[in-house]
């Protein structure tokens, strides 16, 4: 079969929209083809490829927030990194109070993933929203999940919390990808800067 979407992206060559705003996201939707959530190291398949626009590093969305980023492809076919994998590693901010942490999966129940790095003299509850950070490569402010529990590390001065995904990565069927258009000219004036010191 041929993959789900068109067979070329063309992205509209007036990068700016009525209402003065210049475009950064091109969001490409896909089918997923290939699951799994039971691994210490899970991948999903989209069936999407080069032929389609799609690049190593590009982010994936469902409808229900966070889902992986695009490790490998073919012409026409992407594997993409859980966000259940050990080696996920996600941006993320509590909603209501702003604070940065790191979502990390510790492999072992597929309904909840960890943030780490919130210190221990903020306000936070369970039920509250943890979305992606301006730090990401992810768009911010999308949905990652909602705290479940609240527990203290003792060696630090930071809070272990639960987090229930927003997804249910069981019923993953339909994604979209998400290609930083502006990615490319801040990797330069990054490297820029590394290439000084």
């Amino acid at each position: 079969s041929s993959p789900d979407t068109a067979q070329q992206i063309i992205t509209d060559t007036v990068p700016i929209d009525t209402s003065g705003t210049m475009r950064k996201y091109l969001y490409m939707d896909a089918e997923v083809v290939n699951n799994s959530i039971t691994q210490p190291n899970n991948y999903f398949t989209i069936h999407r490829g080069t032929k389609q626009g799609i690049e190593p590093g590009m982010v994936v969305l469902s409808a229900n927030g966070v889902a992986g980023v695009v490790m490998d492809v073919t012409e026409n076919f992407a594997s993409v990194m859980s966000m259940l994998n050990k080696q996920s590693r996600i941006s993320a901010r509590l909603k209501k109070t702003g604070e940065s942490g790191r979502i990390e999966w510790d492999g072992v129940n597929p309904r909840i993933v960890l943030l780490r790095d919130i210190p221990k003299s903020v306000k936070l509850a369970k039920g509250d929203s943890v979305i992606t950070s301006q730090y990401s490569d992810f768009p911010p402010g999308v949905m990652i999940g909602v705290i479940e529990k609240v527990f203290l590390e003792q060696s630090t001065n930071n809070y272990l919390l639960h987090v229930k995904p927003s997804n249910d990565f069981s019923r993953l069927q339909n994604v979209f990808v998400v290609s930083n258009l502006q990615r490319k000219e801040q990797l330069e004036l990054e490297n820029k800067l590394k290439k000084k010191k």
